[in-house]
């Protein structure tokens, strides 16, 4: 049995079609070999959503520039693709059975700022960290005088990116690259450290 549904409200005008088959309740997305995400944050709700697509995107410093003169942020870095994961979640018993290990997506992608007019770095070294791998958790808007603020790029370990803005005007697009891997991001195991 193949039922076709919508989203009842698409994503920032992306709609999806999904196919669900009853056949071993598997759920098959309907997508060209890579569909490429593209969102734009224009306010701080919209922001959150961009938050939750780049949670756990791997990037270094040296993947980061900041243009002054243009007023521009671009951050490349390889996304988990979590809608991709929470739709292939194996329900039931099937998710206690270990035959095969679930396959994950991660993709290349930038997220973009635009009318930064400052960048601050907390807890990070540019000459030092330029090749280290940092994993962002959260992108946060603080309000200063409406429409300005700051936006911060928080990354795992406390060091954090602070963009000083006009207003909120980001964007997040996939631009190739896409691989699958078999490790998901897990927040809830305890960290090894403690």
């Amino acid at each position: 049995m193949v039922a076709w549904w919508r989203p009842a409200r698409p994503l920032f005008g992306l709609a999806v079609q999904h196919e669900k088959t009853s056949f071993r309740r598997t759920i098959k997305q309907d997508r060209s070999p890579m569909e490429k995400l593209r969102l734009i944050a224009v306010d701080a709700d919209d922001l959150t959503i961009l938050s939750a697509h780049c949670q756990d995107a791997l990037t270094k410093l040296s993947e980061c520039r900041y243009f002054a003169r243009e007023q521009r942020f671009i951050m490349a870095m390889n996304r988990f693709v979590w809608e991709e994961a929470q739709m292939g979640e194996r329900k039931g018993l099937a998710r206690l059975l270990p035959l095969r290990r679930r396959e994950y997506e991660r993709r290349r992608a930038v997220l973009h700022f635009e009318r930064v007019r400052h960048v601050a770095m907390s807890g990070l070294d540019p000459a030092a960290m330029a090749e280290t791998v940092l994993s962002l958790l959260s992108i946060r808007f603080n309000e200063a005088e409406a429409p300005s603020g700051s936006i911060e790029l928080v990354f795992a370990g406390g060091s954090a990116i602070r963009l000083d803005v006009e207003c909120v005007e980001a964007r997040l697009t996939d631009t190739g690259g896409a691989w699958s891997t078999t490790a998901r991001p897990d927040h809830d195991r305890p960290d090894p450290a403690d």
